[in-house]
């Protein structure tokens, strides 16, 4: 029997604020050790039309709790009659991590939790496995590849970006972890928030709009 300790696991993620929107970005890899369990793990969730949530380190904690944060979110919704804020989304993810943390089976994930704020702002916010919350004002970056894609990001990023801009530039900072960390590979799954709202982008108009 293998302890949860040795299952290493590893990914990127990104997280890009544009000027008028936020792109969230990540591999499709999942690993157990040195082996690819998998090759098309999606690791961006919605949480509400104008919140997403990125997951880095253990893929069944990030999944159970994007369902359930998506829940409190509809939660909220009802018992105030208004649509959650990113804010508000992030902060009560964060108090969530931060009780399962005290516990003996905490959440083994990095969380960036990104969308629509107060005022129609558009933000992301930083989460670890112990429940701090930190407000990124430009980017940030999760996992075991984000040290390459936060040199891609901060060679890059600029104040103003559209949201073409910041889809060409999520994709070269992942492709770059990619190519240098074994853990994270088999491709990028990249979604915009905007006034909008959430929406995926096609793997074909990833791929095109980073040329």
């Amino acid at each position: 029997m293998i302890d949860k300790e040795d299952y290493k696991k590893g990914t990127t993620t990104v997280g890009i604020v544009c000027k008028d929107s936020i792109v969230l970005a990540a591999d499709k890899r999942a690993t157990l050790g040195s082996l690819i369990a998998n090759k098309d793990v999606d690791k961006i969730f919605e949480v509400t039309p104008f919140i997403g949530m990125t997951f880095a380190g253990s893929a069944a904690d990030g999944q159970a709790l994007a369902k359930l944060m998506k829940a409190e979110m509809r939660l909220y919704h009802l018992n105030t009659g208004m649509d959650p804020s990113l804010t508000v989304a992030a902060n009560l993810t964060g108090n969530v991590v931060l009780e399962r943390a005290k516990s003996f089976i905490p959440y083994y994930v990095q969380l960036i939790v990104g969308g629509k704020d107060n005022g129609n702002k558009f933000g992301v916010f930083s989460l670890d496995m112990g429940g701090s919350i930190i407000q990124e004002k430009n980017f940030t970056a999760t996992g075991s590849g984000s040290p390459m894609a936060f040199g891609v990001l901060e060679d890059n990023w600029r104040e103003g970006m559209s949201s073409e801009e910041g889809i060409k530039l999520a994709y070269k900072a992942i492709n770059s972890a990619i190519k240098r960390d074994i853990f994270s590979g088999e491709g990028v799954n990249v979604v915009v928030i905007d006034k909008g709202g959430y929406r995926k982008v096609e793997p074909e108009k990833v791929t095109a709009k980073s040329k």
